[in-house]
């Protein structure tokens, strides 16, 4: 183990991973170009691999969730600090730097911080990324993917960038869960009642590589939204918000509209503006992310990569809000 320095936070990275990628690779990598240098990286794969570096180790597992393995950090980890980090994700410089002076607060359990798109990402995860970035898909939990412009609290955050106080963290009996995803639901929920806070700084900033293809995009989606919707019937408190509801009334609306609309006129023509109404604004939020973005493919499959995140979403929600026990 390395050895803490005196009146200085020892911080324990903590990487869950199905098995040695170069994704994990380049993320081991950059924490050890980080400008904070009391910490350890703990890897927790299925399988041993080697990696020569005193500050990193590799603690294989076996075959079990990501959750399950975080866990594990309160067996292994040294560190005053777990710092969760997902194997696709790599943070910058500054990562640890920015959340230090958070931890002087007892009543701050955790720091968190934006995901952002890496720039040499392929154009399949740029368009990902850009979906998740927009507010029109995100809705107000877009700063969860590009960077907010102040600081706040939140209630609900993912696991791809979450520093915890260990003994917070152990207080609450760490994730306890076996979802996945949507373990980090619970988890912040524990937290928060636990009578701690939860912040995020858009400072305290990581590069997640999205799904490489679209069709694992909308599979990703779809997980999100059934654990989603079952949540709101568990953990109302940070689930059960309006924001959530929206793609499936959207949905609802589709479907129900597209079948009045043949039975009534006037129907018909409220079904059809709201559908124009709705085509209209994603072609304007393509247009401007050309004048940003300077992309013209990118800016062009916005329209139907938000149509399409909005319904597979929306059913997948349906799915959860219907489901009596959520397997892992």
């Amino acid at each position: 183990m390395i050895r803490k320095q005196k009146n200085e936070l020892f911080f324990s990275i903590i990487i869950p991973v199905k098995y040695k990628n170069d994704y994990l690779l380049e993320s081991i990598e950059n924490c050890l170009k980080l400008n904070y240098q009391n910490f350890e990286v703990l890897i927790f794969p299925d399988k041993d691999f080697e990696y020569n570096d005193k500050k990193v180790r590799i603690i294989p597992t076996g075959n079990i969730g990501p959750a399950e393995k975080r866990d594990l950090s309160l067996k292994y980890a040294g560190g005053d600090i777990l710092a969760f980090l997902d194997d696709d994700a790599y943070p910058v410089d500054d990562w640890l730097n920015n959340s230090i002076d958070y931890f002087k607060d007892n009543n701050i359990a955790a720091v968190c911080g934006p995901a952002v798109t890496p720039e040499n990402d392929n154009l399949t995860q740029k368009l990902s990324g850009e979906i998740y970035s927009s507010v029109i898909a995100s809705g107000n939990t877009v700063f969860r993917y590009k960077p907010a412009s102040k600081i706040f609290e939140v209630d609900d955050f993912p696991s791809v960038n979450f520093l915890i106080r260990k003994k917070d963290f152990r207080a609450v009996g760490g994730f306890d869960s076996t979802f996945w995803p949507g373990e980090d639901t619970k988890l912040c929920l524990d937290i928060i009642n636990l009578g701690k806070k939860i912040v995020y700084d858009p400072k305290v900033l990581v590069y997640h590589h999205r799904r490489d293809s679209f069709k694992k995009h909308l599979i990703q989606t779809y997980n999100y939204a059934v654990h989603r919707g079952y949540f709101v019937k568990r953990y109302p408190k940070n689930s059960a918000k309006f924001g959530y509801f929206v793609p499936s009334l959207f949905l609802i609306f589709i479907v129900i509209g597209f079948i009045t609309s043949f039975l009534n006129e006037y129907a018909a023509y409220i079904y059809l503006v709201v559908l124009a109404s709705y085509v209209l604004i994603l072609v304007i939020n393509s247009l401007v992310r050309i004048i940003e973005n300077k992309d013209l493919r990118l800016s062009f499959l916005l329209v139907p990569g938000i149509f399409l995140t909005h319904i597979f979403y929306g059913s997948g929600f349906i799915k959860g809000l219907f489901t009596g026990k959520l397997e892992r």
